[in-house]
């Protein structure tokens, strides 16, 4: 679990950035926070999707949204919490809509496939059990799972991007491995606590 997607790998790029001519009648903090984790964002939802397309579909959803409802998303405890909660509803919409399940475990066991040699073949065969069992841990350990190891962010990003403390993170990290190593079956060591 500690290996991580390069840069690349569920990464829809595209326009990040509000244009120019927009960003001049857009509230200002809207901008930057648009700018700030629109990217994050697509990547996220470009693994559990499996599509580009209904990657930026939803993320331009989520952030029309949040622009309708902006003066309300910033009166929250957390406006992070509150944007990472409208996102993952409708990422969730987009699945049942489409009658879908999460596409995380094909979408990573493709990119893992994708930079795979014969020799690791093997090895790859163990992370789909890996991926299928991460598939099954609770929304936020899932989540938390899928930003720190799949997405490869550090801890505090993860906690800043769903707007929860470091420690959260850290005890989430702690709970899926426990998790995963019983489903695994194979000995979790509390003293590896390495966050990344």
């Amino acid at each position: 679990m500690g290996e991580c997607m390069s840069e690349g790998e569920f990464d829809p790029s595209g326009d990040q950035a509000v244009s120019s001519e927009l960003a001049g009648v857009l509230p200002v903090d809207y901008t930057a926070f648009h700018s700030q984790q629109h990217r994050a964002y697509l990547r996220y939802a470009h693994l559990q999707l499996g599509s580009r397309q209904d990657a930026e579909y939803v993320v331009d959803d989520v952030f029309t949204f949040l622009l309708k409802v902006w003066p309300h998303a910033l009166k929250e405890a957390s406006l992070h919490g509150f944007a990472w909660a409208v996102l993952r509803e409708h990422v969730e919409r987009r699945l049942a809509v489409s009658a879908r399940s999460v596409a995380m475990v094909e979408t990573a066991w493709f990119a893992a496939l994708r930079r795979a040699s014969r020799e690791r073949m093997e090895l790859l065969e163990s992370k789909l059990g890996l991926y299928a069992a991460i598939a099954d841990l609770s929304e936020r350990q899932y989540d938390v799972v899928l930003l720190a190891f799949l997405l490869g962010n550090d801890n505090d990003t993860v906690a800043r991007m769903m707007g929860i403390s470091s420690a959260t993170v850290r005890s989430h990290i702690r709970g899926a491995r426990r998790t995963l190593s019983r489903k695994l079956g194979v000995d979790w060591v509390p003293g590896e606590e390495k966050d990344q």
